[in-house]
C-alpha cells in the first residue's frame, strides 16, 4: 500500500491506529463476535486515542484534523474489525456529525465535549420498520406542545443506541406539513432515559456481532422545544448531508476490510503448501491476489479522492456515492476471492477471513444500498435530464 499524497501527520495517525488495533481490537475481536457483545473497554480505548471527534474543532474537545484523516482512522480500524470499526463510523458521522454541523452553540457546547471524550456515544435515528430507502415515508411524529415537542413513532437498525454508553439520540419526525402538502421534517435531540424514550438491543444479526444495534420507541416523550436541531423543517436536508458524509465512513469500512480480507489471504497463501509449494506461486491464486490488490488501490484512490474535495469546501455528493458504492462492492470480491483461496478453511469460525466474510454484506445495504447509490450516481451524470 502507498500512501500518496498524505501529510506526516496523516501517516503517523494511521500507523498509530494500525498499531492500537492489533493490540487492542485484534486479540479479542473473534470472542466478541461469538458472544454478540459490545465492548465497553474498547470503545472507551478507542475514545482515549482520539478517535471520536477527530474532524471537530477543539474548543468542543475534538481533534481539529480533516476528514481525510477521520476516514483513515476508520479503515485501519476495520481493517481488522468491523463491528469496532462501526462503533466509530456511526459515532463520528451520525452522532457527533449532525450536532457539530446543525447545534446551536448551546447544544454543541453541552454535548460535543461528552461525545468527543467518549463518555456518552450518539446516535441518528432515521431508519423505520416501513421506511428504509424511502426516509420521505417516515411515521415518526413530533408535536409542538407549548414549549415541549410531543415524539411518537419508532425507529430501527440504530447503531450506538442502547448500550451504557449511549448518552442521545438525533431523531428525525414529521412535524407538520408544508403548503403542497409534504411532509415537513425536522430533526430533534431527544437524550437516552427521558420518559417515553425506549431502546432494545437487536441481537442475532449476521454481522457486526459486536456493534450495538437497536430498535427505539417514542411514547408520548416529551423533550424541550429548544432541542430542535437547527430550523424547523430543515431535517430531510441535515439527513441528506449527513448520509453523504456517512457514505465516506462506510466506503472507509469497505476500503479497511477489503485490505484486511487481503492481508489475511496473502499470508495464508504464503503459508499454505501444496503439491510442494506455497499456493501463493500458482498462478490462478497469484492472480486472484493480483486483482485484490489492484482493486484494493483504485478504491483507495477514488475514496480519498473524495475526501479531498469535501475537505477543500468543493461538491463531493456524487464521488461520495461513487466511493461507497465502489468501496464496498470491492470488499465483496475481494472477500470472496480470499475465502476462496482459503479453501475449507476459509468456511470455519476459527479463521478471522469467515466474519470479515460476514461482515462484508451489510455495506452494500446500510446508508444507502447499492441500488441507492446508483440511483444517486445516474442522476448526477444526467441520466435523467430532458
Amino acid at each position: 500500500m502507498l500512501d500518496f499524497g498524505l501529510s506526516d501527520e496523516q501517516r503517523i495517525l494511521r500507523y498509530s491506529v494500525r498499531e492500537f488495533a492489533e493490540k487492542n481490537i485484534v486479540p479479542y475481536a473473534t470472542e466478541l463476535d461469538e458472544k454478540e457483545e459490545f465492548s465497553i473497554d474498547i470503545t472507551k480505548k478507542m475514545a482515549k486515542l482520539g478517535l471520536f471527534g477527530i474532524y471537530v474543532d477543539d474548543k468542543y474537545g475534538g481533534a481539529g484534523m480533516d476528514y481525510l484523516s477521520y476516514i483513515i482512522a476508520v479503515e485501519e480500524i476495520a481493517r481488522v474489525d468491523g463491528s469496532q470499526a462501526a462503533t466509530v463510523a456511526a459515532g463520528n458521522s451520525l452522532g457527533i456529525g449532525p450536532i457539530f454541523y446543525y447545534g446551536s452553540e448551546k447544544q454543541k457546547e453541552y454535548w460535543l465535549p461528552k461525545l468527543c471524550s467518549g463518555k456518552i456515544l450518539a446516535s441518528f435515528g432515521l431508519t423505520e420498520p416501513d421506511a428504509g430507502s424511502d426516509a420521505g415515508a417516515s411515521r415518526t411524529t413530533a408535536t409542538l406542545d407549548r414549549d415541549e415537542w410531543v415524539i411518537n413513532g419508532s425507529k430501527i437498525f440504530i447503531t450506538n443506541s442502547t448500550s451504557s454508553l449511549a448518552g442521545v439520540c438525533t431523531v428525525q419526525a414529521t412535524t407538520g406539513y408544508k403548503t403542497d402538502g409534504k411532509k415537513e421534517m425536522s430533526c430533534i435531540i431527544v437524550p437516552n432515559g427521558t420518559p417515553g424514550f425506549e431502546t432494545k438491543t437487536m441481537k442475532r444479526k449476521m454481522m457486526w456481532r459486536s456493534s450495538d444495534t437497536g430498535e427505539l420507541y417514542f411514547t408520548d416523550c416529551r423533550v424541550p422545544r429548544e432541542n430542535l436541531l437547527g430550523d424547523r423543517g430543515e431535517g430531510f436536508h441535515q439527513m441528506l448531508k449527513t448520509l453523504d458524509n456517512g457514505r465516506l465512513a462506510i466506503a472507509a469500512m469497505g476500503l479497511g476490510g477489503a485490505q484486511g480480507s487481503y492481508d489475511l489471504a496473502l499470508k495464508y497463501a504464503k503459508e499454505r503448501k501444496q503439491f510442494g509449494q506455497p499456493i501463493s506461486t500458482f498462478q490462478s491464486v497469484s492472480f486472484m491476489l493480483s486483482d485484490m490488490a489492484t482493486e484494493i488501490e483504485a478504491a483507495r484512490r477514488l475514496l480519498y479522492h473524495a475526501c479531498r474535495l469535501r475537505d477543500s469546501h468543493l461538491p463531493f455528493s456524487t464521488e461520495a456515492a461513487m466511493a461507497k458504492l465502489y468501496c464496498s462492492e470491492v470488499f465483496g470480491r475481494v472477500v470472496d476471492n480470499a475465502v476462496q483461496i482459503h479453501g475449507g478453511y476459509g468456511l470455519m469460525k476459527e479463521f478471522k477471513i469467515e466474519r470479515f466474510y460476514r461482515d462484508q454484506k451489510l455495506l452494500t445495504i446500510g446508508e444507502g444500498t447499492s441500488e441507492i447509490q446508483r440511483i444517486v450516481i445516474s442522476r448526477k451524470i444526467g441520466c435523467y435530464s430532458n
